[in-house]
């Protein structure tokens, strides 16, 4: 893999030559040897692994959305049950949810490298390791323009650099274009509240240490949990702040609306709940370009 050119990329977006920068060649004992490299991970762990991998499990619904904008769905043979997007991913064998990863229904679709997101822990990818699997884990950032490298870190990791490039610019391009609208200079910017979990359970939101967050900056919002640290959020806070406008993935949006006592926040009774197609803002993907598309025409919408 040749790692060494970078991607120049939007005043706003990291270099993502860091990311190239961790795939690096390793030895070969011999010419009968299939090529591999190593790639450092997400948990700072060194792991060799196959340079272009045939048989890959993806564990994160971002890594496998990610692969499938990079073409590479072919290599593609386990997912777990909440890999959903694109539709076309239901087709691949499922391993099972996430947090109960079950190890052997991976081992037995026989992949040569294994991908995990945020959701897998380092005990499991740990005992992944010791079957003598190549798994490597890239994690969701609390930065927007962390989803540029781990797309490199993704393109390297099943040999479609080059593919890689061409999406990061892709959605660079879009994002320039939103930036022409000059985000920073709307005005007023609403305030925005987004639901990750309510009712008795408690309430949690995207605290300003999120790409959540830099969603809603860059749609032209300001949300109301930015000085928050993580995603637990007091009720009290949220009524008192009673925001102009709710976001919550669509499939909650009424069971929200209907609530007590959110369903007398000033958001609902106005009409302006947000509901979300679930991905798009929740995940670290290239459709996030979308939800920023999306909530700049629902927070400020044209004349």
């Amino acid at each position: 893999m040749h790692l060494h050119r970078p991607v120049v990329l939007h005043w706003l977006l990291m270099v993502v030559a860091i990311a190239f920068a961790a795939c690096s060649h390793a030895p070969q004992p011999t010419d009968t040897t299939a090529r591999v490299d190593t790639f450092t991970d997400d948990y700072h762990r060194t792991v060799v692994v196959p340079s272009h991998p045939q048989r890959v499990v993806s564990l994160s619904p971002a890594v496998t959305e990610i692969i499938f904008a990079l073409g590479a769905e072919e290599i593609l043979v386990g997912r777990t049950d909440f890999c959903t997007y694109p539709p076309e991913a239901s087709a691949i064998p499922s391993i099972g949810g996430i947090s109960n990863l079950n190890i052997e229904s991976i081992l037995v679709q026989r992949p040569d490298l294994v991908i995990s997101g945020s959701m897998v822990s380092r005990k499991a990818t740990d005992q992944m390791e010791q079957m003598g699997v190549p798994m490597v884990c890239v994690i969701e950032k609390p930065r927007f323009d962390a989803l540029f490298s781990n797309i490199a870190a993704i393109g390297c990791l099943v040999g479609c650099q080059a593919q890689a490039d061409s999406l990061i610019a892709t959605v660079d391009a879009r994002l320039r274009t939103l930036a022409d609208t000059a985000a920073d200079s709307l005005s007023p910017r609403p305030s925005v509240y987004y639901v990750v979990g309510f009712g008795p359970a408690g309430n949690f939101t995207a605290g300003g240490n999120t790409f959540i967050n830099d969603i809603i900056r860059l749609a032209g919002g300001r949300n109301i949990a930015a000085e928050v640290d993580g995603w637990s959020y007091s009720l009290e806070a949220l009524m008192h702040e009673d925001p102009d406008y709710i976001i919550v993935r669509r499939e909650d949006s009424a069971a929200f609306c209907q609530a007590s006592p959110y369903r007398n926040l000033r958001a609902v009774r106005s009409g302006h709940v947000v509901g979300m197609v679930s991905g798009t803002m929740d995940l670290q993907v290239p459709r996030n370009i979308d939800a920023v598309r999306y909530l700049r025409h629902r927070l400020h919408p044209e004349p």
